[in-house]
């Protein structure tokens, strides 16, 4: 291990409790997979046959003929899930005990082991400098061993959230769901998440350490910034990001998006976010 690198402060039994507990509570009280995939595919409409479920009805284009139409779709199939952890240096510098980027893994853990109780295939794919990329598996002994790779981390990785996007869709060759876990440090990302949003379903987890929306102290200081070195000079006042313009592209380009203090419990709002996604009928459209 090198200077550089260094683990989150959590033994492995106790990062591994964390996200078993996690991974129940996003299971509980859920009979279908509100966010772990099982997606249907609109294949076409045709003209209403009797003995066609009235819900199937395609009332778009039935008002638009005057004729009653139904949706027809592909067979039932789970969808993969894409796992994107950003690995990069400003998740792992913090404010608090543990870091947004140890927050992020023990997210993705519980994520991934919700999505293996529903059997859907989870891939996981690193979008800092490091090359690491699982492809959808069923296998519980390959999440747990990703797990504990990515506990270990560096801090000088830049974040490639934005370029791996744009590597990672064209090469998907079905639908599936994509779940980015970030502070949304990149200035390409929002643009490839939107492209990817046309494509893929989408939802980004964007984590936030409380120094970001308001440093301490007051008076103007020189600093750093932590993925590219970059010297600058801001005072204790100013807002490190602008959340209201990140939520608001998101939000047109059809992206599911979930702020989460690293200073606040999360868990509740993180069960409510995909539910309420459930209930809209995300993954299946």
């Amino acid at each position: 291990m090198s200077f550089l690198e260094t683990c989150d402060p959590l033994d492995s039994r106790q990062f591994l409790i964390a996200v078993k507990r996690l991974a129940d509570s996003l299971s509980y009280g859920t009979d279908s997979s509100p966010f772990l995939g099982s997606g249907v595919e609109y294949v076409q409409s045709r003209q209403y046959q009797p003995g066609d479920p009235v819900r199937s009805i395609d009332w778009r284009l039935t008002a638009r003929t005057g004729k009653f139409y139904v949706k027809e779709y592909e067979a039932p199939k789970r969808m993969p899930v894409y796992l994107l952890i950003d690995t990069s240096a400003s998740m792992t510098i913090t404010s608090h005990t543990l870091s947004k980027y140890a927050w992020a893994l023990q997210i993705a853990g519980g994520i991934a082991f919700a999505c293996l109780d529903r059997v859907s295939p989870v891939g996981v794919l690193g979008v800092g400098e490091r090359d690491f990329q699982l492809s959808p598996s069923l296998s519980r002994d390959q999440i747990l061993q990703w797990l504990h790779r990515l506990r270990h981390f560096r801090y000088d990785e830049r974040t490639s959230l934005g370029r791996r996007l744009a590597e990672l869709t064209p090469s998907l060759p079905n639908r599936a769901l994509l779940i980015a876990l970030t502070d949304m440090h990149d200035p390409t990302a929002l643009r490839a998440l939107k492209h990817t949003a046309q494509r893929h379903d989408t939802v980004v987890l964007q984590l936030r350490d409380p120094a970001e929306t308001h440093l301490r102290g007051g008076g103007f200081f020189h600093a750093h910034e932590a993925e590219t070195g970059h010297a600058f000079v801001t005072h204790g006042r100013k807002v490190w990001l602008d959340p209201e313009t990140v939520a608001g592209e998101l939000k047109r380009g059809g992206i599911d998006h979930l702020v989460l203090p690293i200073d606040e419990p999360f868990t509740h709002r993180l069960r409510s976010f995909f539910q309420a996604r459930n209930m809209l009928g995300r993954g299946a459209r």
